[in-house]
């Protein structure tokens, strides 16, 4: 038998190294903790990247729908009973900011109707940020360390926020921390002082619109308290050229805002809050032409081209069409249409000027695109957290007795006061009687006027004498042994009582009516004091027997003297209306036509109207009448200028005017061979008008149109405080802006 044996290598014996192993592994797990806190992390980041930029969306949505709620709930506060249906009516700050979160769907990430179409069944969200948003205190705060939902602009200076208005208001005071108020006691003073953009910005000498911007060191923020100079924010809708001074009065509030905070505890979101300040500009309608309505430019209803027209400044209209015209700059509401033949501030526009990337290419190619350029074509459409609200109360304007008298409002200044021209006139002439409802010939007038600020009526007959046997056109000045200051008027006077007179002419200062002065003409009898001066009215029948009152300006200022009335720069305005109101007026008496007016109606005749130096401040005249312009109207220059108003070289100062009517024609006895405008012009006609207005057209006494050579027109805007009339159409800007 024979044996195989095999040979065996013999190896050094192995062995496992654990500390190596467990190393290695520590290590390895170590890398994969991090790798997957690392992706944890990164996805935390993602999701607040995500939340934050979801609560910006919200938030700028949440702020639009602030800008479009705040002036209609304003309005809401002005009018009549706000203040008993204030809650219904939502107009508290609490309210506005519940239905802006409402309104910006800012609850769900997703809107129902989205998810409904999706059609997924089983849909679960997974984003944090959806919540019920219940507590708007939570989100909406005053600045701190202020309390409440907004820190209001009044009474007091917030650091890094603009100037202050100042009220004495005790209602005003209370309620404008809980609601958006408006109201005329808002007034521009020493807490304003050096925030006021006269004071501030273009620099000493600066011309702007042929005016010296004068930066006297006391400036005109006591002199200007209603409207003063502030700048015009930086928006692309071009009312005026952003920076630019612009005559207005600026509400604000101001507020914090962060959605996230409502949800910090879920989220775990750091976010801080950001602060806005709202704004609300009350701007007195000042450029060369506006109007809320459709508006043609460029050409006359007879299809001629403007020849004799100088415009500088802006236009706007609700919305326009531009006919081969040059204009300096164009702003609307609803839109323009630009023929290829009209140049807007220099520029020719081929195709839309709100085509993507006009504006754009315009600003970078005209200039420093960082600094700004003026874009001269805009719609108010383009800013996202901008309004503009024209309150044009339409043929309203003209007529006193065309709504109700409104109580209970939150704001102490109601929304026809605020809004309607005829009702912030001072001096108010009507008709109150006449012969028959078959013969609308006038019979009594009412003069009204101020008097101590208290308003003070005065009838007046023209048929009937103020005493028997006394000449029609005498009134009651005092009883007998009474005094009456005629001051620089010079009256005719008349002492006595039932055809016993005695008589004196020509007479002016203090006078005692008394049997010293006058001997006694009815002895045992008390007498009475009339006197006679130039009435400043009259009743008239023009050539084509239309019923006329007729109004001469430059008489008025004796006749207030006359009256002991509060003098031209109180009394400087005057609403000529017919009283139609069953109440104070006459059944027999109608309103007049406005639309179109008519020949049967009463006619309003303008006279003696050239030199209105007389109202240092101004006049305004306000009517629902046909007027009649028989005379050059202001072509005097103003010597005395007004405090902090510096006209640079060759530019003339006259009273600030304004006339408000349904229609105007010039002349009276005979139609004038030519017409020159100049000023501003405007129009109240409803933006819902589909033919558009001409707002250069004229037309004579007779109704024959002017030729276009007979037209001359030089236009340009209000650039000072000092240059606003009494009586103004109102605009409001509403501006949200964020303060970083």
């Amino acid at each position: 038998m024979k044996k195989s044996i095999l040979n065996r290598r013999s190896a050094n014996p192995g062995y496992v190294s654990y500390v190596l192993v467990l190393t290695t592994a520590a290590i390895l797990t170590m890398l994969m903790v991090a790798t997957y806190r690392q992706a944890v992390n990164s996805q935390a980041v993602q999701r607040n990247v995500q939340l934050r930029l979801d609560y910006g969306e919200k938030e700028d949505t949440i702020l639009r729908s602030i800008v479009s709620m705040v002036p209609n709930r304003a309005i809401l506060a002005m009018q009549d009973s706000s203040l008993t249906n204030a809650a219904t009516l939502k107009l508290s700050w609490q309210d506005i900011f519940t239905d802006a979160l409402v309104a910006a769907n800012a609850r769900t990430s997703i809107p129902s109707s989205v998810v409904t179409a999706l059609n997924i069944s089983n849909l679960r969200q997974g984003n944090s940020g959806d919540s019920a948003l219940s507590t708007p205190s939570m989100i909406f705060k005053a600045i701190s360390p202020e309390t409440g939902y907004v820190s209001v602009g009044i009474n007091r200076n917030l650091t890094g926020y603009p100037g202050c208005l100042t009220t004495a208001n005790a209602t005003t005071i209370a309620r404008d921390p809980t609601y958006p108020i408006i109201s005329s006691d808002k007034v521009y003073g020493t807490l304003a002082q050096t925030w006021l953009n006269g004071k501030t910005s273009n620099g000493n000498g600066t011309t702007a619109y042929g005016l010296t911007i004068n930066q006297d060191s006391n400036y005109n923020y006591y002199n200007y308290a209603n409207f003063n100079l502030l700048k015009y924010p930086n928006i692309n809708f071009g009312y005026a050229k952003p920076g630019d001074p612009f005559v207005a009065k600026r509400n604000w509030w101001a507020f914090s805002l962060d959605v996230a905070a409502y949800d910090f505890a879920l989220t775990k979101l750091p976010r801080p809050g950001r602060d806005f300040v709202l704004s609300i500009y009350e701007i007195p309608s000042q450029l060369a032409i506006s109007a809320a309505a459709f508006m043609e430019l460029g050409q006359y209803a007879s299809g001629d081209v403007w020849p004799s027209t100088a415009i500088s400044g802006g236009i706007f209209a609700g919305k326009s069409t531009v006919d081969s015209a040059t204009l300096p700059a164009l702003s609307s509401r609803s839109g323009m249409t630009l023929s290829p033949n009209s140049a807007i501030g220099g520029q020719t526009f081929a195709a839309s000027p709100f085509t993507p990337g006009v504006r754009e290419t315009y600003q970078m190619t005209q200039g420093d695109f960082f600094q700004g350029v003026f874009f001269p074509v805009s719609l108010a459409s383009e800013s996202g957290r901008v309004a503009f609200v024209p309150l044009n109360r339409g043929t309203a304007f003209f007529d006193r007795f065309s709504q109700p008298t409104e109580s209970n409002t939150l704001s102490p200044t109601t929304w026809h006061n605020y809004t309607i021209g005829a009702l912030q006139c001072d001096m108010r002439l009507d008709i109150t009687q006449c012969k028959s409802t078959l013969d609308n010939t006038p019979t009594t007038l009412r003069f009204s006027y101020l008097q101590g600020g208290v308003r003070q009526n005065l009838p007046y007959s023209l048929t009937t004498p103020v005493d028997t046997s006394l000449p029609v056109g005498y009134l009651l000045a005092c009883a007998e042994n009474g005094t009456h200051n005629f001051g620089t008027a010079v009256v005719d006077l008349a002492y006595g009582k039932n055809g016993s007179y005695a008589y004196q002419t020509a007479q002016t200062g203090t006078v005692t009516f008394n049997n010293a002065r006058f001997g006694d003409p009815l002895v045992g009898t008390v007498k009475n004091g009339y006197y006679r001066l130039s009435l400043p009215f009259e009743y008239v029948i023009m050539t084509s027997q239309q019923k006329c009152l007729a109004i001469y300006p430059q008489r008025f200022a004796k006749f207030l003297i006359a009256l002991n009335a509060d003098s031209t720069a109180v009394n400087n305005s005057l609403a000529v209306n017919v009283d139609y109101t069953p109440a104070t007026g006459s059944t027999w008496l109608k309103a007049p036509n406005m639309n179109p007016c008519t020949i049967q109606d009463y006619g309003l005749i303008l006279r003696e109207c050239h030199d209105m130096t007389d109202f240092k401040t101004g006049f305004s005249l306000v009517t629902n009448l046909r007027t009649y312009i028989g005379d050059d109207f202001n072509t005097t220059v103003q010597s005395t200028l007004p405090p902090y108003y510096v006209p640079a070289p060759g530019i003339k100062y006259y009273p600030p005017c304004s006339l408000f009517m349904p229609e105007k024609r010039y002349g009276v006895d005979t139609d004038p061979f030519f017409v020159k405008v100049g000023g501003q012009i405007g129009s109240v006609a409803s933006d819902t008008v589909t033919t558009p207005i001409r707002p250069l057209d004229a037309k004579a006494m007779s109704g024959t149109a002017f030729a276009s050579n007979r037209i001359t027109v030089n236009l340009c805007p209000i650039v000072h405080p000092a240059e606003l009339p009494p009586i103004t159409m109102m605009n409001w800007l509403v501006v949200l802006e964020e303060r970083r």
